[in-house]
């Protein structure tokens, strides 16, 4: 055993009580914040809760619509709390609230902020013990109950309720808690269906069947005494999964996707069943000094046998040879085929500096956190893996997408020379691998975003797609740009193909919304919208392209609802306040003039600043204002701007307002694509 690397650390236990409000979605924001305050404060004033609190034995996570209470010691205290709650909220029966009760493994961790944060299994089956209830429910995972069981206080009000089926048709043992005074001693409703009847569920875009050679690469657990060591860890996950996804004989599926089961329980149904895989690759990662040490397992995700398991200790300098290690053992054992040039990919060493090599790492790490704080980072570490490796082509290949992404999304003013930068990185990456099919996607960003030689950029595609078959970001990026020719059959089945490689994707998921609402699929668009919102509530862009598609439908007030909701998460009440209230005073119009109003002041201020401020921004606002003179104004500009927004004008319903005025053809037309 190397030094400083010690056996795997224990899981702690926590006792977890999950809760939230019943219908807070369909509650007015003022309702929503009420709702909470005087949650929050029956919660605050629970003698559990404070004893617990004043011991430190404590953990409250907020989860945007309730909360989750995770006690560190006294497996009775969820219970009581719940009872505790339960009472206060009889004299407030407007907060219709349900709990849900389990005990299991916690671990800590770092959220998108790198705050300490806890995660687990505990928590993951709490909620959805807690889903399954109605209003005034406190249900119990039978875990709990029968550690409850044994005492008479508890043993008469406990009521068993059988199985119930979760999402993704996993199945849970559950039990309702209610005596006279509390709780809610009717079935719940999810636990009513009969067994032949599929219940309700949430879902995911679904991904085709498994096929026999199909494999998920699982976050490796960081076991490094150091939490700082956890790029290197997702290095080594992310890095594997690249030498696989060269396989053309495999379907591999994608990072993004993967993360999701960072800290959930493992679940191998589960997996199956929303990424369309037959074979899951497990690991952990530990790092001390010079040393490493990776130990893998892959298991048959469709029959729970593990196929194959290995510990490697190793000097830091030989991680490439343990990660194209592990590649080709996986795919013998799956039976895959390969070219001379995947066998090469399989064991090639992409650099001989070992600090350049971390430092890449660390750029890949603040890449795939996409536009949350930090994301910036990414160009900088790139950079300097370049200054200590000239030759390194992955590093090249990253700093062209970053450039590449900030440059077509505004993120940077559209100069050329960014978008010589972002050319410039892709090229030499090819230069130095022409294998590297990753690099094509900035290269062909480049050519249609800038030059607006979409022949070209449509060539870039075709080719990096041969060289990385599984590179679902490549397809997803296809398919955005095949909408804005009209070759809308073509650009469904790359984003199809995208999805099945990335199936639980934020990104991927939200843009497959955006691609039906650029075709005018409304009713699909508004479905898949909600669909990304399954994924996570809180994000914005799905919520303000949600109201977008509303609006097209004409259903002022849920569009009113989504776009308040968006601004509330970016943490811009004013601006919601400023919406809600006028759309209740004085109607849909009017709130939008109002909104573009306060909008326009701060576009003015930043750009008074010196801050680069889209065209495209201005044309919304001045359209919403009502000001079309202003908005044809600022369209001629943003025509001109080199960046995505000029070419999706076209196809963009939320810009339909403009198109009847034969002014909107006139400038289009001046958006002339090789």
């Amino acid at each position: 055993m190397p030094a400083d690397i010690e056996s795997d650390p224990k899981l702690e236990i926590g006792h977890v009580l999950a809760m939230d409000i019943i219908g807070y979605s369909k509650l007015l924001i003022h309702e929503q914040s009420d709702c909470l305050k005087r949650l929050n404060n029956i919660v605050r004033g629970t003698d559990h809760l404070r004893m617990a609190d004043a011991n430190e034995k404590l953990i409250r996570l907020p989860t945007g619509d309730g909360m989750v209470l995770v006690f560190l010691e006294d497996p009775k205290a969820p219970i009581e709390c719940a009872m505790e709650i339960s009472t206060a909220l009889k004299r407030q029966p407007e907060i219709q609230l349900r709990m849900g009760i389990h005990s299991g493994p916690i671990n800590e961790v770092l959220d998108v902020n790198e705050r300490r944060n806890v995660a687990g299994a505990g928590i993951d089956i709490a909620q959805r013990v807690m889903d399954c209830g109605d209003a005034g429910h406190i249900l119990l995972s039978k875990r709990v109950a029968d550690d409850l069981a044994p005492y008479s206080r508890w043993n008469p009000h406990l009521h068993d309720l059988g199985e119930c089926e979760v999402k993704h048709g996993r199945k849970i043992s559950l039990v309702n808690f209610y005596t006279k005074e509390i709780g809610n001693a009717k079935r719940p409703t999810r636990c009513s269906a009969p067994r032949d009847q599929p219940l309700p569920q949430k879902t995911v875009s679904a991904p085709t069947p498994a096929t026999a050679k199909s494999i998920a690469v699982l976050p490796f657990e960081n076991l490094s005494h150091d939490p700082d060591n956890a790029y290197f860890a997702d290095g080594v996950q992310e890095e594997i999964l690249m030498r696989l996804s060269r396989i053309r004989d495999l379907k591999v599926v994608s990072r993004t996707s993967t993360q999701r089961y960072r800290s959930a329980p493992t679940n191998l149904r589960e997996i199956v069943e929303q990424l369309g895989v037959a074979h899951i690759l497990e690991g952990s990662v530990q790092k001390a000094g010079d040393q490493v040490r990776v130990h893998v397992q892959l298991i048959n995700a469709q029959t729970d046998s593990h196929l194959w398991a290995d510990k490697f200790d190793r000097k830091l300098t030989d991680i490439f040879a343990v990660e194209s290690e592990i590649a080709a053992k996986i795919a013998d054992i799956l039976q895959a085929k390969l070219t001379d040039a995947e066998e090469k990919a399989l064991v090639a060493r992409p650099t001989e500096n070992s600090e350049a090599h971390q430092l890449y790492l660390k750029g890949r790490f603040y890449w795939n956190k996409w536009l949350a704080p930090g994301f910036e980072k990414s160009r900088d570490y790139y950079q300097q893996a370049i200054e200590l490796d000239p030759s390194y082509a992955l590093a090249y290949a990253g700093l062209a997408d970053y450039y590449g992404f900030a440059f077509a999304n505004g993120l940077l003013p559209p100069e050329e020379k960014w978008a010589k930068a972002e050319e410039d990185a892709a090229n030499k990456a090819l230069e130095l691998d022409p294998t590297l099919g990753e690099a094509y996607n900035p290269l062909a960003a480049a050519m249609l975003y800038y030059h607006r030689d979409w022949s070209a950029a449509q060539r870039y595609f075709q080719r990096g797609i041969e060289l990385s078959p599984n590179f679902a970001e490549m397809r997803h990026h296809f398919a955005l740009c095949l909408v804005l020719f009209g070759r809308n059959d073509e650009a469904l089945v790359e984003m199809r193909r995208g999805i099945e490689l990335d199936p639980l994707s934020l990104r991927f998921n939200w843009n497959w919304a955006r691609l039906l609402f650029f075709m005018g699929l409304f009713d699909q668009a508004i479905s898949q919208f909600h669909k990304t919102l399954e994924l996570d509530s809180n994000h914005v862009a799905a919520r303000e392209w949600l109201g977008y598609a509303y609006e097209r439908k004409g259903m002022n007030k849920e569009a009113i609802t989504e776009w308040v909701k968006a601004l509330v998460l970016t943490g811009d009440s004013e601006l919601a306040g400023v919406l809600e209230r006028t759309y209740q005073n004085s109607g849909f119009g009017a709130a939008l003039a109002a909104l573009a109003e306060k909008q326009l002041e701060r576009l003015e201020a930043k750009t008074g600043c010196g801050g680069y401020v889209p065209a495209v921004e201005y044309v919304t606002a001045y359209m919403r204002r009502g000001n079309k003179d202003q908005a044809f104004v600022w369209l001629a500009k943003a025509v001109e701007e080199r960046n995505r927004f000029a070419l999706e004008f076209k196809v963009n319903p939320v810009f339909d307002p403009l198109r009847s005025d034969p002014r909107f053809d006139g400038l289009i037309t001046q958006i002339r694509v090789r």
